[in-house]
């Protein structure tokens, strides 16, 4: 089955709309408290570095370094590493719906999301990404972040799809404005039952 509005491709962030972000604000500060870390001064590191582990210009190791481990700590960075991927859930409304419509109008479905290579692989493994998600093109593997239209145009080409073949899911507002900016039909995530709504009204129902 096709979708009514010619609708090919879903284009989806993984953090905010298949599962929970992936090391944001609140994860820093429950980290911070559990492991008696001054979180302002944790945070502002994370500000300074983020960037670059997202990009793969830093790894895992060499991140944990600057934001916790630039003095000797009582914990290890084993440990802090386990409570960093421990904060990761599924929404598992979001991802049935996201395999269901697949199946459904043989979509392609391509993740297109800033995140660390360490943590990426992390949360494409445990919550099995790959079973409902074509391909990655995740910020780690191709070296440019979200909002920079490039990594976009890299998601069109990999894919090659027309920017109106595409819906695209995304959480954050700005993101969805430079993508629909390149003629990509981009819907701000803000519930299941509102981005369900929003796809259906491009031809993807399930109904």
């Amino acid at each position: 089955m096709s979708a009514s509005s010619g609708v090919t491709t879903l284009f989806l962030d993984i953090g905010g709309v298949l599962l929970s972000n992936g090391w944001d604000r609140q994860m820093r500060r429950r980290a911070a408290q559990h492991f008696r870390l001054d979180y302002e001064e944790m945070n502002e590191r994370h500000h300074l570095t983020f960037d670059s582990y997202e990009e793969d210009l830093l790894n895992l190791k060499g991140y944990l370094e600057r934001v916790g481990f630039y003095e000797e700590r009582t914990f290890t960075r084993k440990e802090f590493k386990a409570f960093m991927f421990d904060q990761s859930l599924p929404h598992l409304e979001m991802l049935t719906l996201v395999g269901r419509l697949k199946a459904r109008y043989r979509l392609k479905t391509v993740a297109v999301s800033n995140e660390g290579r360490e943590l990426n692989l992390h949360r494409i493994r445990k919550f099995a990404l790959a079973e409902v998600i074509d391909f990655f093109v995740s910020s780690c593997y191709v070296h440019i972040r979200k909002p920079d239209p490039d990594i976009f145009l890299m998601a069109l080409d990999m894919a090659q799809v027309a920017p109106q073949q595409v819906a695209y899911c995304e959480d954050r507002e700005m993101f969805v404005d430079v993508a629909r900016g390149l003629g990509i039909q981009g819907i701000l995530h803000r519930s299941y039952k509102s981005t369900r709504s929003a796809l259906a009204g491009h031809g993807l129902s399930l109904d």
